[in-house]
């Protein structure tokens, strides 16, 4: 594979567990701050997580730990608000459902994934990672899902909840792709949008679901103290997030949050002493082996396409090692352990 490709691989499974510990320590906090505190304006919270990101990542690019690198405007405001909205319909969708018909809308943005880049990249995905995935989606519902109580407001708002998620997640590996960004870069400049349309609608959303006011509760200092904690959080969250969509690819990444949604229900029984049955253990088992089975089969399929890979860069190197290496950098946007090649989880189709 060589050093090049051992690196980037380190670099993505270094993602992984980022995402991984910093989504499942969010939760717990967050569930302490709204479940014990009685804190349960979400929307509003994640407007000061985007905001807490964007300072610290402005406090990191003073300090030069990145570069920043300007690019269309226009493309960074849409995907930010994007994204805002579709963080605000996940809210209202959870609002307006019963918890087993939000569980899902979340299952379902896997698929719906799958479709959206099969129709509009026209990316295939094998026999193999389908049935895996169906594995996955299976554990994860039995573990998770308990009713599902329909109506019709609360499906159309999971329905545009699941189209947007779809297409922000979609539009995060893109971006990074043919703009040459880094996953820092692009959280960056796209915070301030997410933000500020969160900021704007999270108090009347809030509002709405819970009839109380964000600005008239009672913040203790256990309040605030938690509230702080989950911003901190959130900057690895976030900057997780972004890491995990642009060096792998949007089904990856969801695949990764349905396998943290079954850390979260094991952490909640042996932690918080959540109720647990067979059930929940028997759904989160096929859920691993769905997860497990997906990973196996993403990197079996990947390995040709890394030989042949391998194989065009020692014979350009032989020629041109200095004009290969400068390409690299170029093409990774000056980032050499984020090759935009090759991905090492992603399906064996994906896009260069």
């Amino acid at each position: 594979m060589g050093v090049g490709g051992e690196k980037f691989q380190l670099g993505t499974v270094g993602a992984l567990g980022l995402s991984v510990v910093s989504s499942v320590s969010i939760v717990i906090c967050n569930k302490a701050l709204m479940s014990s505190l009685g804190f349960t304006f979400a929307t509003t919270l994640t407007s000061w997580h985007l905001l807490v990101t964007f300072c610290s990542l402005h406090v990191a690019l003073w300090m030069k730990f990145f570069e920043h690198k300007a690019f269309d405007s226009r493309t960074v405001m849409g995907f930010g608000v994007l994204n805002g909205i579709s963080i605000g319909l996940l809210n209202l969708s959870l609002g307006f459902n019963s918890v087993g018909f939000y569980q899902m809308t979340k299952l379902a943005i896997i698929p719906c994934t799958v479709i959206l880049e099969t129709l509009f990249f026209r990316k295939k995905f094998s026999r193999t990672i389908q049935i895996s995935l169906s594995v996955l989606l299976l554990g994860v519902g039995v573990a998770t899902v308990t009713d599902l109580q329909l109506n019709a407001v609360g499906s159309i708002l999971s329905l545009l909840a699941i189209i947007t998620t779809c297409i922000a997640q979609i539009m995060t590996n893109t971006i990074q792709k043919k703009f040459k960004v880094s996953s820092t870069q692009l959280l960056y400049q796209s915070c301030p949008y997410q933000s500020l349309t969160l900021f704007l609608i999270g108090p009347f959303l809030d509002g709405f679901l819970t009839n109380q006011n964000v600005f008239a509760f009672n913040y203790t200092s256990n309040v605030v103290f938690f509230i702080v904690l989950s911003c901190l959080i959130s900057v690895s969250v976030n900057f997780s997030t972004f890491l995990v969509i642009g060096k792998t690819s949007p089904v990856t990444y969801q695949v990764l949050g349905h396998l943290k949604t079954c850390l979260v229900l094991t952490f909640g029984y042996v932690l918080l002493h959540d109720p647990f049955s067979w059930r929940n253990i028997l759904g989160i088992l096929i859920a691993v082996v769905g997860m497990v089975l997906y990973s196996y089969f993403c990197s079996i399929e990947t390995q040709p396409k890394n030989n042949d890979v391998s194989g065009q860069q020692s014979k350009e190197g032989d020629s041109a090692p200095l004009i290969s290496d400068s390409l690299g950098k170029v093409e990774n946007g000056g980032d050499d352990d984020e090759p935009l090649k090759v991905p090492m989880w992603s399906s064996k189709y994906s896009r260069a």
